[in-house]
């Protein structure tokens, strides 16, 4: 027993960077890395599944990268999404929780408070909300 107890001391001490790497949003069309941003942790897109405009979209010109169309910040518009950070300012909270981040979507031009969960080593729910996070939606990403 007692030899069992250096490694479960390790695994909780390491627990703060266990969602440090590349993970699929829920739709598997996109890649986010997470890392370490300072003392907290943010996550930027890394690959999408179609990183730039279709022939018949009404967003952009076909052939060309997609951009941060909705963002409030007019100035930011023209940021393409891949390489947006979407996931800013988590803090661990201890017991594979991280909160009072922000969760931005560029589907929408939105940004959410959020708090992240290590559900598995493998599967990592965010839930983003406003106000409280009763009022908010859960997705699930996978390494």
């Amino acid at each position: 027993m007692l030899a069992a107890l250096p490694a479960a001391y390790v695994v909780s001490a390491a627990g703060d960077r266990d969602i440090v790497g590349i993970w699929n949003d829920e739709e598997k069309d996109a890649k986010i890395e997470i890392f370490r941003c300072a003392e907290k942790y943010c996550g930027k897109i890394v690959w999408l599944k179609e990183p730039n405009y279709s022939v018949d979209s009404k967003d952009g010109v076909s052939g060309t990268p997609k951009l941060d169309i909705y963002n409030p910040d007019l100035a930011l518009r023209a940021k393409p999404i891949l390489g947006l950070e979407i996931v800013k300012d988590f803090i661990y909270q201890g017991n594979n929780k991280w909160a009072d981040g922000r969760l931005y979507n560029p589907e929408n031009g939105k940004t959410y408070s959020g708090k992240m969960t290590l559900v598995l080593p493998n599967q990592l729910d965010l839930r983003g909300f406003i106000g409280i996070s009763l009022l908010g939606r859960t997705t699930t990403w996978t390494r």
